[in-house]
């Protein structure tokens, strides 16, 4: 049998507008599954609405298409998915891997942080009370592409945590494995501050009986101060001149080959060469600070400030 081809996907939440360290995750996704002749999928992770910025959703695939990551099918809203998501945790309920728990935040942080099953076994209805996984099959590890071998923290891997919170909201750790397996992905291209989850949607994943996906975690842009660059952080949103400068800057961020030229020919041109050229093995392992003005504002679409490393 030949190997399934690959799917890969991109899966911003509208919290705020792409940025420099956004299009290097979309790149870093996009470059992997092409150049793997495979198909690249697009999903907003709109279920935390009190987090939205509105317009964001809208802006965020325009900015997509103006970079020229195209993307293939239909964009999936998980907004539109809540039947699913419903049906995946009635499944866990009747076959006993969830629980009601109504233990406050301050609770668990007195504890130092980490959930210790208090509400396992004692059957609390669903009235104002949070569901969480029935972790019976804790995952200590996984093989990153990049990486290697991943080890979790203990306390983590082993926690039962939460999969439907208690304002109602569906928990982002249960509803982006129901996605992936509804979606076929079978390659996760995504910054490695989502390292840590990792380990918890694994679990999911083994405890639905799903096939699991490769995962491929890229080093993150940090700024002066060493935080990295994200909407919480003010991060300037990617400007709408000539792609091409940026996406230059977003290959060579992650050690990827530019010829001299490559900046002169069309956009799309360039991401053919990127396709052609893609190279996990020169990667970077680690994160890397950007100019300073690269954090505050884009002055233009031309700007070509070159990343420090």
């Amino acid at each position: 049998m030949s190997p399934s081809p690959c799917i890969g996907r991109f899966a911003p939440s509208p919290s705020g507008d792409l940025h420099f360290g956004s299009l290097i995750a979309a790149l870093g996704s996009y470059l992997s599954a092409r150049a793997q002749q495979g198909r690249w999928l697009v999903r907003i992770e709109d279920i935390d609405p009190p987090r939205e910025v509105a317009g964001a959703a809208t802006r965020i695939l325009k900015q997509l298409e103006h970079y020229g990551l195209g993307w293939d099918g239909e964009v999936l809203w998980q907004s539109q998915r809540h039947e699913a998501y419903r049906a995946a945790l009635s499944w866990l309920q009747q076959h006993r891997q969830s629980y009601f728990c109504t233990c406050s935040r301050s609770r668990i942080q007195k504890m130092g942080g980490v959930y210790d099953g208090h509400c396992r076994d004692r059957h609390l209805p669903a009235q104002q009370a949070a569901l969480r996984l029935r972790q019976h099959a804790a995952v200590y590890g996984f093989h990153d592409r990049l990486h290697g071998y991943l080890a979790a923290d203990k306390r983590l891997a082993e926690e039962d945590f939460i999969i439907h919170r208690r304002d109602g909201l569906f928990a982002y750790n249960l509803a982006v494995v129901v996605d992936d397996h509804f979606q076929g992905v079978t390659e996760i291209v995504r910054g490695a501050d989502l390292i840590d989850p990792t380990v918890r949607q694994i679990a999911l994943y083994q405890q639905f009986g799903w096939s699991v996906p490769d995962y491929l975690h890229l080093p993150l842009a940090i700024n002066a101060d060493g935080n990295k660059l994200s909407k919480q952080n003010h991060a300037p949103p990617l400007p709408d001149g000539d792609a091409r400068p940026l996406l230059v800057q977003a290959l060579r961020f992650l050690g990827q080959p530019v010829a001299p030229g490559w900046q002169d020919e069309s956009r799309d041109r360039l991401l053919e060469r990127a396709v052609a050229k893609w190279d996990i093995t020169q990667l970077p392992r680690d994160n890397a600070r950007i100019p300073a003005e690269m954090t505050t504002s884009f002055l233009n679409g031309s700007q070509q400030a070159m990343i420090s490393r």
